[in-house]
């Protein structure tokens, strides 16, 4: 029946992996604005006990994960290329590192580059030292690249070495249950690989959404502040409607027309705009700044990876660090299928090395530059900050830059790229989506990435209507555990692989 329906519509997908995922989320988007407050409250639910029975496993697994791709990138597997012997990398490694920012968190550093030093900074996240201090403020700092640095590139370099390697050098398609090939066999390509792949398709749409809706209000907050636009619901869904369609120029222009020059284009401005931070802030504290705190972010990265707050659990990990990973690994499976279409020819060393270092160099950057001058405001009398943040979250960057001159034009500018990183996050999204369901990396009909972008902002709009900012959290709580699994299974799956392919060869 899927493949009679496929023909006649004309589309080039594996049928039985297509239309349930298309049909689970075609019934969840009028599900979710018919009975917003019982799903909400069901996934609310859910979380609540996923936070505070496995949380802890959400922790140990990407801290361990950490540590496994830095045992891969230096053993004897670190020079096996993602690709036949003499292949070399498609991408020039700037645009392979700008592609890599802008479907990877540039959204994210947007959102959380001022807020989330500020709130950890009204309130410490250990509640071991006095809010609004010089100690909270490095504690802040402490946290935030926590969050932000190798542990997120880590959720993400997993999924994207283990599918370049399946894909690359076994010549499987670009699915996840490819990863599973070690185990099933050719039982991948039979209901039991098309299951899988359905699950990796409904939660990656989740995941990508949630990015997207947390893009949306942040867009919403700034439009508000600056025109007075009402920030609501209907104004969401307008926003989350024009920027979805115009992703859809984007996906019409390909992969390189389209992400390549967006994400390109987004980098200068959003390095212009850190630069307008630096030199139009106290340069030298700043640059002080982000050193100390690259160094006491190094410095407290164990502890860091392992504390789970077992002597004083106040919940705050279930709203952050618990989220972050659930949020990040949800949609690490498209990430990582991205990445891996971007990094044919390079060997597991470089992928590694260029996945860790190069975007969290730019995340340290980022949140020292911005987090910096944020503290810098507050612990010099104050710019209502802390206020503005509790208050509503996605404001944050907005009111801090109301401490800078040309406030209006940046805070245009600000608008303008997490307009673009939304944009290239759903076209990259969509054409990720298309070859999670078609097992086809060659470029697919326009009108079925137009349907996955489509598809991601409608989901988008149906979780901001389960509740905002809460549901986003509670929803990708609750999806996110099974990806952690996930992640695991894909690097014991790796070395199982890398030891059968390579069992007594010497290899550089």
């Amino acid at each position: 029946m899927f493949g009679r329906l496929e023909r006649f519509l004309g589309l080039r997908t594996n049928p039985y992996i297509f239309f349930p995922s298309a049909l689970f989320i075609a019934l969840f988007v009028p599900a979710a604005a018919l009975f917003n407050e019982a799903i909400g409250g069901l996934f609310g639910g859910i979380t609540s006990w996923v936070a505070a029975n496995l949380g802890w496993f959400y922790i140990l697994s990407v801290t361990s994960l950490l540590g496994f791709l830095l045992w891969i990138a230096i053993s004897r597997f670190g020079g096996i290329r993602l690709g036949d012997d003499d292949a070399r990398p498609e991408y020039s490694n700037v645009a392979w590192f700008t592609m890599l920012f802008a479907a990877g968190i540039g959204t994210i550093l947007m959102f959380w580059g001022v807020a989330e030093p500020i709130s950890h900074f009204a309130s410490p996240p250990r509640g071991d030292v006095p809010p609004e201090t010089v100690a909270a403020a490095r504690q802040a700092m402490n946290f935030t690249l926590y969050h932000f640095a190798l542990h997120t590139w880590t959720i993400f370099a997993m999924p994207g070495l283990a599918i370049a390697y399946f894909v690359y050098r076994h010549k499987l398609p670009p699915r996840i249950s490819s990863i599973f090939y070690p185990l099933l066999g050719e039982r991948v390509y039979g209901p039991i690989g098309w299951t899988i792949d359905v699950i990796a398709v409904i939660g990656t749409m989740f995941g990508v959404a949630t990015s997207l809706g947390l893009g949306t209000l942040q867009v919403n907050s700034g439009l508000s502040h600056l025109f007075g636009v009402p920030d609501n619901d209907l104004s969401r869904v307008i926003i989350i409607t024009l920027i979805t369609l115009a992703a859809t120029c984007s996906v019409a222009l390909g992969l390189d027309k389209g992400i390549r020059r967006l994400s390109e284009l987004n980098i200068l401005m959003a390095t212009g705009l850190l630069l307008f931070v630096l030199f139009a802030g106290p340069t030298v504290f700043l640059l002080q700044g982000t050193v100390e705190s690259m160094g006491n972010y190094l410095a407290a990265l164990v502890p860091l990876s392992f504390w789970n707050q077992a002597y004083n659990d106040t919940g705050w990990q279930q709203n952050w660090t618990v989220f972050y990973w659930a949020w990040t690994i949800s949609w690490a499976p498209f990430v990582g299928i991205f990445v891996a279409r971007i990094s044919r020819g390079r060997t597991i060393r470089e992928f590694v090395a260029g996945v860790l270092l190069a975007p969290v160099l730019f995340s340290i950057c980022w949140f020292g530059i911005f987090g910096m001058a944020a503290l810098n405001i507050e612990l010099n009398g104050g710019g209502g900050l802390i206020e503005q943040v509790d208050e509503n979250v996605a404001i944050a960057l907005f009111a801090f830059l109301e401490n800078f001159p040309l406030s209006r034009l940046t805070s245009g500018l600000g608008i303008l790229i997490v307009v673009i990183f939304f944009a290239t996050s759903a076209d990259s999204a969509s054409l990720v989506m298309d070859m999670l369901s078609s097992g086809d990396e060659q470029t697919p009909p326009t009108r079925q990435r137009v349907f996955w972008a489509l598809a991601g902002g409608s989901v988008a709009g149906s979780l901001l209507l389960l509740g905002g900012f809460d549901a986003l959290q509670n929803v990708i709580t609750t999806l996110g555990f099974p990806f952690c699994l996930l992640l695991v299974f894909m690097a014991v799956m790796l070395v199982r692989a890398l030891q059968r392919d390579y069992a007594g060869q010497t290899l550089r």
